[in-house]
């Protein structure tokens, strides 16, 4: 009987013992370095083309690069490093500010603790104050003390001209 993948048994391939790895023969051995001699040859050819066309562009930048240019890339380093004390000097001023900020953050509490209290104190008095204004005789109270209901800075209204009788 057979099987769709053939004979029951695996056919393997016979190959010859031998006693150990292959040698190669001289042919192959002057194959391989010929081989390897091409390959050398051709990195090498790439390597100079590589560094004739790095030469070439570095010729032509130095020889378009502007005299300014050139002072500015020199100053450069020295503009990196004031830049960088700059940088340390605010990261310092920052930290000094938040170790501030740390010791007045109880005395913020405190106020927001305390402004809506006399914010409260100050409607209170100005309600009393409305409420006092309207009693009767008050007004001539104040004109007697001279603790008016007006403010400081506010001058006395006019008084009202006197009606004539027909």
């Amino acid at each position: 009987m057979t099987t769709p993948k053939g004979s029951g048994r695996s056919r393997k391939k016979q190959t010859p013992k031998t006693g150990g790895p292959r040698v190669p023969g001289p042919a192959e051995i002057l194959a391989a370095a010929q081989s390897a001699v091409e390959a050398a040859q051709s990195v090498a050819g790439q390597a100079l083309e590589s560094a004739q066309l790095t030469a070439e562009h570095a010729f032509d930048a130095a020889v378009r690069l502007p005299p300014a240019s050139a002072q500015l890339a020199a100053q450069l380093p020295g503009l990196i490093e004031n830049l960088s004390m700059a940088i340390d000097r605010l990261n310092a001023t920052i930290d000094r500010l938040d170790r501030t900020l740390a010791l007045a953050d109880p005395a913020f509490a405190a106020y927001d603790r305390l402004l809506p209290r006399l914010e409260a104190m100050i409607a209170l008095g100005e309600d009393v104050l409305g409420k006092l204004g309207r009693l009767p005789g008050i007004s001539m109270l104040g004109k007697v003390t001279g603790l008016s209901g007006r403010r400081p800075g506010e001058e006395e209204p006019p008084p009202d001209p006197p009606k004539r009788r027909r």
